[in-house]
């Protein structure tokens, strides 16, 4: 019987953190086993914000290595740079023809990356939901495991899907999110604004190569207060996100306990803080140390770029070739 087809991808800009872990990678892991898995690093994406791309190489390999240090089986699923599948250019351009500028100018990412960037408000980043369109679509994806961000994208995908279909007949599906039933999560920062980024914000978000000092000495700068003056008070945003995180990595017990000290007006949040910093970093070290071991295993990161290009490219060329027929590329 064929296996449903996941796909996703990560840029290679900045390290992964938790968001990336618990709003994808977690649920990477879990498929690998039950669908025909395509998880891609997307050098091309990260090009949009003009990188120093003498380190691009380094952030590529690192990121791979971070991917299968949190458990990703290249041997079972297809793990693979996106540049190295050029049919997806060729997709891009295709949907570009059924994108229109007004939609394109309305995406949350390209409002945030024009506040962030405005003497860099290049076509590629315009056009960045077209290209993550296509990521999806040449392998004619059904799931795509993404965090709560990236559901207008998503979005954005299935009408470029719906309009292909219409246009030149009936050829890809409409993805879904994918979170195994759960609802999409979104990881707070630290400091109680916002979600933890790869490039913002970078002392309120935990990244899985921070070391055990700096994730305790981070965790320990959440934000708090003085704690509630009476029993059963309503619970702050920022103490919220700081339960969040804990419910994440730490026992359920140890959840409770605190908030049962919240309720009863009796939480001392530098003993939770510390619980959460010692809880963050057993969770984290067993990561970061064994992403370091691949890293430097160039010979077989070497070997898993390879692999995964030549897996990616058949199914790509399958999706161009009937593409090239439907739109009538073919002259011969």
């Amino acid at each position: 019987m064929k296996k449903e087809i996941v796909v996703s991808g990560i840029r290679p800009t900045g390290n992964l953190h938790l968001g990336n872990y618990f709003g994808a990678m977690r649920n990477y892991v879990r498929m690998q086993e039950e669908y025909d898995c395509y998880f891609f690093v997307a050098d091309w994406h990260s090009l949009t914000t003009h990188p120093d791309t003498k380190e691009l190489r380094n952030s590529v390999l690192h990121v791979l290595a971070e991917n299968i240090a949190a458990g990703l089986d290249p041997g079972k699923v297809c793990l693979y740079v996106q540049s190295t599948v050029p049919e997806i250019a060729e997709l891009y351009l295709n949907l570009n023809m059924l994108a229109y500028k007004g939609e394109l100018e309305k995406t949350p990412t390209f409002k945030d990356k024009v506040r962030l960037q405005p003497d860099n408000v290049n076509t590629g980043l315009l056009t960045y939901p077209v290209l993550m369109a296509a990521d999806i679509l040449i392998h004619r994806a059904k799931y795509v495991p993404v965090g709560k961000d990236q559901e207008q994208h998503l979005e954005i995908t299935r009408n470029f899907a719906q309009r292909f279909n219409h246009r030149y007949g009936e050829l890809f599906p409409e993805p879904k999110a994918f979170n195994f039933g759960e609802s999409l999560l979104k990881v707070p920062s630290l400091d109680g604004a916002g979600k933890m980024s790869k490039s913002e914000n970078q002392f309120a978000t935990l990244y899985l190569a921070d070391d055990n000092d700096l994730i305790r000495k981070k965790v320990m700068k959440a934000k708090t207060d003085s704690g509630p003056t009476t029993p059963h008070s309503e619970m702050p945003d920022y103490i919220q996100n700081l339960f969040q995180l804990m419910q994440l990595v730490s026992e359920e017990s140890t959840v409770q306990k605190f908030r049962e000290d919240f309720n009863n007006a009796a939480i001392r949040y530098g003993d939770m803080k510390k619980q959460l910093a010692e809880d963050m970093v057993a969770f984290i070290t067993p990561i970061r140390e064994k992403a370091e071991s691949i890293r430097r295993d160039e010979a077989y990161l070497k070997k898993v770029v390879e692999q995964g290009a030549e897996k990616a490219r058949e199914s790509a060329r399958e999706t161009i070739a009937q593409t090239r027929k439907l739109v009538g590329l073919n002259y011969f």
